[in-house]
């Protein structure tokens, strides 16, 4: 197992909490110096707010612990491409790097979230890796979906 997959199965196991709470399965972690600092999982339903996504969470955890808006010397691990909003709280923290599991399904989003992301001066491009663990990730939202409709 690789680093990448390593990570990204922790940020699955934080899925897999928010799944366990029926929150929507998206789970997220943030590694600095090789380590993991943050990790959360979607709690809008929960929280009762359209703000408590995975990775927003872990952007204020990561903020306060390094006492710094500027992230760039972390990654962020998720299980779901970021929406819109996360994708441009992750560009505005200026991360270096994301990683996510499998794709949105709105075509869209998925425009919107690579020009957040990459179409930005060079200081604060975010370097993007997709697909790990893309199997486990899409299984565990699609099921979800699946008995939601059920």
């Amino acid at each position: 197992m690789n680093k990448d997959e390593y990570y990204m199965n922790k940020a699955l196991n934080c899925a897999k909490k928010g799944l366990k709470k029926e929150e929507v399965p998206v789970g997220a972690v943030v590694v600095y110096k090789n380590k993991i600092i943050a990790s959360a999982y979607n709690k809008k339903n929960t929280k009762k707010s359209v703000l408590k996504h995975a990775e927003l969470m872990c952007i204020e955890k990561v903020s306060r612990k390094l006492k710094n808006w500027r992230l760039n010397e972390c990654v962020m691990y998720i299980t779901l491409e970021p929406c819109p909003m996360c994708a441009s709280a992750i560009q505005q923290a200026r991360f270096k790097r994301i990683v996510y599991g499998t794709q949105s399904k709105n075509n869209k989003n998925k425009e919107i979230v690579h020009k957040l992301l990459t179409e930005v001066d060079a200081n604060s491009a975010v370097e993007i890796t997709c697909g790990i663990l893309e199997n486990e990730c899409a299984s565990l939202l699609s099921n979800f979906f699946k008995k939601k409709r059920n």
